[in-house]
């Protein structure tokens, strides 16, 4: 039977026990041919030209279609949460990696490109983080347009990002809207995770009756624990039946972990 939704696998959280080269490969035998990633490489925001060359190779020779890619923003998963609103040397290598990422994703043919806000710093004027925020995401979203694709604006959730400025589905949303304001181009969307939005305490219901219309991208992993959707107590079949009748029709990105990082499990799938 066809599946109601579009699924895709995040590389950069699942099929983590491979080599980067190789996770394509294993998500396609899986049966997925569209994937997503966070910036591969977090200690470089413009890696040797022959790795990206050596990834977009890898994408193409199994067959998968990267549908979602994030711009630098540190190590992640880590204590790192972004690098555009970290004032000196983290926010110029963020605008370092712009033209790289919306370069390498033109080349395989992603549409949409995540951007992490960043961590409070502190000591910091939190007026001049989100002043600077704000300037390196609409410089972001310039790039995304140029390449045909859509600047994501994502809310993390405060329990395990207390720094973290951006972390409801509201600030999220008005957030996207100022950068649309700032470029004229209407190319910013929402990030809907629903794991951040569900560990955050916020109405998942009430979130994507009111905001559907404004997501760019979804993505999903069960409370508690950001298990596979079966493994916590998140009603997730229902929930995306509900982001179906608002009207999404995107992917939808499995950015859970597996146990030990080995092999995921999607039997769940039909279940769902």
């Amino acid at each position: 039977m066809p599946r109601a939704h579009r699924f895709d696998v995040n590389l950069s959280i699942l099929f983590t026990g491979l080599p980067l080269l190789e996770r394509p490969a294993a998500a396609a035998a899986a049966g997925f041919t569209e994937v997503e990633l966070w910036w591969p490489w977090p200690d470089s925001p413009t890696p040797p030209e022959a790795e990206l060359a050596a990834l977009r190779q890898a994408l193409t020779d199994a067959g998968t279609q990267l549908v979602g890619l994030n711009f630098y923003a540190g190590r992640l998963p880590g204590p790192d949460r972004g690098a555009l609103s970290l004032p000196g040397a983290e926010s110029e290598r963020f605008r370092a990696n712009v033209a790289v990422a919306a370069d390498f994703a033109h080349s395989v043919g992603c549409r949409a490109l995540n951007a992490l806000h960043g961590n409070r710093i502190q000591g910091a004027d939190p007026r001049l983080q989100d002043g600077l925020a704000l300037e390196n995401l609409a410089y972001a979203a310039q790039a995304a347009d140029r390449v045909g694709a859509m600047l994501l604006i994502e809310a993390l959730n405060a329990v395990e990002s207390a720094r973290y400025p951006v972390t409801t589905a509201a600030q999220a949303v008005a957030l996207a809207d100022k950068v649309n304001a700032t470029t004229g181009l209407d190319n910013a969307r929402f990030l809907m995770d629903l794991y951040h939005l569900a560990m955050g305490g916020e109405d998942l219901p009430a979130v994507i009756d009111r905001h559907a219309a404004r997501a760019g991208h979804v993505q999903i992993a069960d409370v508690p624990g950001r298990g596979a959707p079966g493994t916590g107590a998140l009603p997730l079949g229902e929930l995306l039946g509900r982001l179906r009748k608002a009207g999404y029709e995107g992917p939808i990105g499995l950015e859970y972990t597996a146990p030990g990082g080995g092999p995921p499990d999607f039997a769940w799938l039909d279940r769902l």
